[in-house]
């Protein structure tokens, strides 16, 4: 059953970003709706409650996604160029997709921040324009998406060579 479990989780983590993606849009929506004065660069916004409740699920949906790619994927680790160059593909690419993954919470997660905070004052405030901060933050959570999937399957991948090579006698 264990081994089953892999598709399922891809499609967990698929399906979370995507909800969080579609969340962020829907949230910059909401706000998009209320009223708001522009001069020049600076913008005077009343705050929307609907897209600050639709931003803050949004960022726990990006953030659960990426705890769950990350605990379920496992760690795997290259220390050493020499390393990099005697691992399998898909080693590398789990690598490579674990650290576009992080740069892109750190990205999407920075965006929603920003844009619901923006949301969750008491009263109308003017500011220099941050548009489309939401959602941006929507977007990269879809790409997000790609790269926490994609670090699931090739780390799990590089789980099971490693352990067929253990059973075979071979050297890590």
């Amino acid at each position: 059953m264990a081994k089953n479990i892999g598709p399922i989780v891809c499609l967990m983590i698929m399906i979370m970003d995507i909800v969080a993606g579609i969340l962020a849009i829907e949230a910059e929506m909401a706000q998009n709706k209320v009223k708001s004065l522009s001069a020049w660069v600076i913008e005077c916004r009343d705050p929307s409650n609907q897209a600050f409740k639709l931003g803050l699920a949004a960022i726990v949906l990006l953030v659960l996604a990426h705890t769950i790619a990350n605990l379920l994927g496992g760690c795997i680790c290259i220390r050493s160029k020499d390393e990099l160059e005697k691992a399998s593909a898909n080693k590398q690419l789990a690598v490579a997709s674990l650290i576009f993954s992080w740069i892109m919470l750190g990205v999407a997660f920075s965006m929603l921040i920003i844009g619901t905070l923006k949301n969750s004052r008491s009263r109308k405030s003017c500011a220099i324009a941050h548009s489309r901060l939401l959602s941006i933050g929507g977007i990269l959570c879809f790409i997000h998406a790609l790269f926490t999937v994609s670090y699931h399957v090739s780390a799990t991948a590089t789980v099971q060579e490693e352990n067929k090579r253990i059973q075979h006698g071979g050297h890590a």
